[in-house]
């Protein structure tokens, strides 16, 4: 598949760029992109969540009532789990969400997704850019002359360019990232894609 090669201006030039056919162009796994994507929401959950059990109630650990002849139950302590105020049983700990995944699935999983966007023309390649300093105005104008202002953008450079980063973060649904670290998840919500001229090889061998 080759696309034309946009200018920051949002005018299409002479030159063309070819993607990979094993990267862009494959049997797309949906079971695959749903992992990866699980994966990242889990490893995103702090999980520090925390409920007191029965040792851990700070009340005092007489006997309520006689062991027997009451009629009732038997009830040792006020931090039984049937009190208001008592302890609560088999409640969330602190723990970790997180799990393993095998890269060939997570290498397929973007596979699957950037197929899915080549399909949709939901990809648009840049020439390579930069800013002399952070501006939320310049990264703007970019999106305005590529009619994608309105939109979920996601920016994939080649190398980290901490102006283009610094220019866009403040920028609502736009969001800037590299080749090497792009992730399922960022590729699933997003509208449109935007490939920096030089990030389309770092793609391709993937």
């Amino acid at each position: 598949m080759e696309l034309s090669v946009y200018n920051i201006q949002g005018k299409a030039t002479s030159k063309k760029v070819k993607l990979a056919d094993s990267v862009f162009a494959i049997e797309p796994n949906e079971h695959a992109v749903y992992l990866d994507v699980k994966q990242y929401l889990a490893n995103q959950r702090q999980g520090t969540h925390k409920t007191k059990e029965r040792p851990e109630v700070a009340y005092s650990t007489r006997k309520l009532l006689k062991q027997k002849g009451t009629g009732g139950a038997r009830h040792g302590s006020r931090k039984s789990n049937i009190y208001v105020g008592g302890a609560r049983v088999f409640g969330p700990q602190p723990r970790d969400y997180g799990f393993k995944l095998n890269k060939k699935l997570k290498v397929l999983a973007r596979k699957s997704v950037l197929t899915a966007k080549a399909k949709e023309s939901s990809i648009t390649v840049l020439e390579d850019f930069s800013f002399e300093a952070p501006k939320t105005k310049s990264y703007l104008e970019i999106l305005n002359a590529l009619s994608v202002s309105g939109k979920k953008t996601l920016l994939i450079l080649p190398d980290v360019n901490k102006n283009v980063v610094l220019s866009g973060r403040n920028i609502p649904n736009a969001k800037v990232t590299t080749a090497q670290s792009v992730n399922t998840y960022d590729l699933v919500h997003t509208d449109v894609i935007l490939l920096a001229e030089s990030a389309v090889q770092k793609l391709n061998e993937l």
